[in-house]
């Protein structure tokens, strides 16, 4: 019995040792490792599923010429897991896709500022220009039967245009003197000599188009006019006939618009569209039956998730994916109706993933997908097994420590159930307090997924390594609920939906030992509009917010915004004159002189979307109401959202040191603010 007993008590000391080890072994999750993740895309998998195409982007460094991530392209064998790079390193192509006949693949070039398509063979070669636009080619698809090709190009500034901004006279007529994008056809003859090019469109604007696996005719949504509200809100399917270049509209949809696909017979046509007007996002599945033009909708009924994408098994079955809750799902339906059936579950597989590429057989399926500790890789599914990963593209993540996240729920105050997600301290112990951060979506028509949730201007994983509670809801309005749940902000804004946040963080301070007098929080845009609204309204539950790209006055927010129908149509649902006082009183400005919040304002000194003025009224009339504790900072040349490494280092450590110092640290508003120079922390070469 002793030397049982010593054996039993080894064992514990070895098991203890090896936690003991891994433990130390492992490292903080700083925001230098968030800036430095890469992310993974698909571009294209083979017919057979034998091979795929990707690529993986990276942010650039701080000591790089301000740009984008950049993104390299890879091929990869899908039986030995081999990659190799696609392009020369001094080639920088993009929009990679196979030839029908797996030949070659061609790809989009810029060549003194024209971009046109190129190709390249399989087997090794000199690479081909093939198209020779007078603009810029935008996107280009192959022809599936004869290996020709289509392409959009936009209308090309007239060298009159050219002269006259030349000499100053380059004036700007708002939303006027526009520039479309183009369809056009390009065929070949035997010898790989280009034929002669076919316009397809001209006055209107194509944004994007399919082909029907016949080769015979396109499927392109179309609007009136190149302006972002017109995508979000004009877009109709035509169906264009090559031979003949006529078209007539196939979709019936009033408002958003997803994506669309041809079966593969080319007598049906499926696409993804909101149920009317005045719905927020993508969520109902639609079948066009082409030859008599007989639409149907294959959307359960009173389904409590949005449908966001969807193509074909074959001739008889659809195949979509929805976000419903936290969790994606694949699901299989027949064009003639009935039951679905759910063939693959995020929540089962522990993946959140996006729409899948699958080969023509349907038992190679590959995806893009993150989990609460990967932010990024591809993964490959068979149809019957688990999914897998194929890549490890972020393989330190494994070295770092990083929080537990976990689903909660809790009821609001009128009785609806809200979820969200929940990032714990590393050292977490029920009964202590924590600071906490909320962070919420944008859109509202957005959802969190229980997926990687950090990035540089929501940085969970790093807040939660520093010791704070970090939380993301799903309040209403959200997606992933059902309509009825994400038109509970319609005509009502930073009404329930805001008063659910509220909700959620008196929730996590009775259940999960958030401090009362310790809560900050953090968004961008709808979320900014939110953190605003935190700051002035509901002063009294956070002590600093960080306010990005957010609403501040919804008056003037609808005559400047470039998207006025979509926010008249699925927001507002009414003309700003029936709505002057109700606008006012539901805009953080009319709430200013009431803050008690540290409050953080920052932005693109470019954005279209929600105008930088927006920022400087918030921020002008708390400083004219003797705020002691706001700051507004702009970035220049960024939209709705920094796209340059230079802007989002910025706004990663400027929030980061903003949260600590009021939240965190308790730092008095009546004190000195954080440093504004934080240009220490951007890990610059002096």
């Amino acid at each position: 019995m002793k030397s049982f007993i010593k054996a039993i008590f080894i064992s514990v000391l070895f098991i203890v040792a090896i936690s003991i080890q891994k433990a130390n072994s492992q490292s903080a999750f700083t925001p230098k490792d968030l800036l430095e993740l890469k992310s993974a895309s698909i571009s294209q998998l083979s017919a057979d599923g034998s091979e795929l195409i990707y690529a993986v982007s990276i942010a650039r460094g701080p000591n790089e010429a301000a740009g984008a991530a950049h993104r390299t392209y890879y091929k990869m064998n899908l039986n030995t897991h081999e990659s190799q790079a696609l392009f020369k390193e001094d080639v920088k192509g993009s929009s990679p896709l196979w030839s029908p006949d797996g030949t070659v693949i061609g790809f989009l070039l810029p060549t003194e500022e024209i971009t046109q398509v190129w190709a390249m063979p399989v087997m090794g070669g000199d690479m081909i220009q093939l198209t020779h636009a007078e603009g810029s080619v935008n996107s280009f698809k192959w022809n599936p039967a004869t290996g020709g090709l289509a392409y959009l190009s936009r209308d090309v500034v007239s060298e009159k245009e050219k002269e006259l901004k030349k000499r100053g006279y380059g004036f700007i007529f708002y939303e006027e003197n526009l520039k479309n994008n183009n369809l056009f056809v390009l065929e070949f003859d035997s010898g790989g000599k280009p034929l002669e090019i076919k316009q397809l469109t001209s006055g209107v604007n194509v944004w994007d188009f399919e082909f029907n696996h016949q080769g015979s005719h396109i499927a392109a949504t179309i609007s009136p006019k190149n302006l972002i509200d017109q995508r979000y809100m004009f877009r109709k399917i035509y169906l264009i006939d090559i031979a003949t270049s006529t078209s007539r509209i196939v979709s019936d949809n009033e408002g958003k618009l997803g994506n669309y696909a041809f079966s593969p017979n080319g007598k049906q046509l499926a696409y993804t569209a909101g149920v009317n007007i005045n719905d927020a996002a993508v969520s109902q599945l639609y079948i066009n039956h082409l030859e008599d033009n007989y639409k149907s909708n294959l959307t359960p009924e009173g389904f409590k998730g949005h449908i966001s994408w969807a193509n074909w098994k074959d001739d008889d079955e659809v195949v979509y994916l929805s976000g419903e809750g936290v969790y994606p799902t694949l699901t299989t339906i027949a064009v003639s109706g009935g039951a679905r059936k759910i063939i693959l579950d995020a929540k089962a597989e522990g993946i959140i993933y996006r729409s899948p590429q699958y080969s023509a057989d349907f038992n190679h399926f590959v995806f893009t997908g993150s989990t609460p500790k990967d932010r990024s890789n591809i993964y490959y599914w068979d149809g019957k097994s688990a999914m897998k990963a194929i890549t490890d593209i972020n393989p330190d993540l494994k070295t770092k420590t990083l929080a537990k996240q976990e689903l909660i729920r809790f009821t609001a105050r009128d009785g609806m159930e809200i979820e969200g997600l929940l990032m714990y301290p590393l050292d977490y112990t029920q009964g202590k307090k924590y600071p906490l951060i909320v962070y919420v979506h944008g859109g509202p028509e957005s959802h969190h997924t229980n997926g990687w949730l950090s990035s540089y201007s929501n940085p969970g994983q790093v807040m939660a390594n520093k010791g704070y509670l970090v939380a993301y809801f799903n309040y209403r309005a959200s997606t992933g609920y059902g309509v009825d749940f994400s038109m509970e902000g319609f005509m009502d804004p930073a009404g329930a939906e805001f008063d659910d946040l509220a909700d959620g963080i008196e929730y996590l301070i009775a259940n999960k030992g958030a401090d009362r007098e310790r809560v900050g929080m953090a968004g961008g845009s709808y979320g900014g509009y939110a953190s605003g609204w935190f700051a002035t309204y509901y002063t009294n539950y956070v002590r600093a917010v960080c306010d990005f790209v957010g609403i501040s006055n919804m008056i003037s927010k609808k005559g400047t915004t470039d998207i006025p129908y979509e926010e008249l149509y699925v927001h507002s649902g009414d003309k700003l004159e029936n709505q002057w006082q109700m606008s006012l009183e539901r805009s953080p400005i009319y709430w200013a002189h009431q803050s008690k919040t540290a409050t953080l304002i920052y932005g693109g000194a470019n954005d279209t979307r929600v105008h930088p003025s927006q920022g400087m009224e918030l921020y002008r009339r708390m400083k004219m109401n003797d705020h002691p504790a706001v700051r507004l900072v702009q970035y220049p040349g960024e939209g709705h959202g920094n796209r340059k490494q230079v802007g989002r280092i910025d706004v990663l450590y400027r929030q980061i040191e903003w949260l600590d110092w009021y939240v965190k640290d308790l730092n008095p508003l009546n004190g000195s603010m954080p440093r504004l120079d934080i240009s220490d922390r951007y890990g610059l070469d002096w």
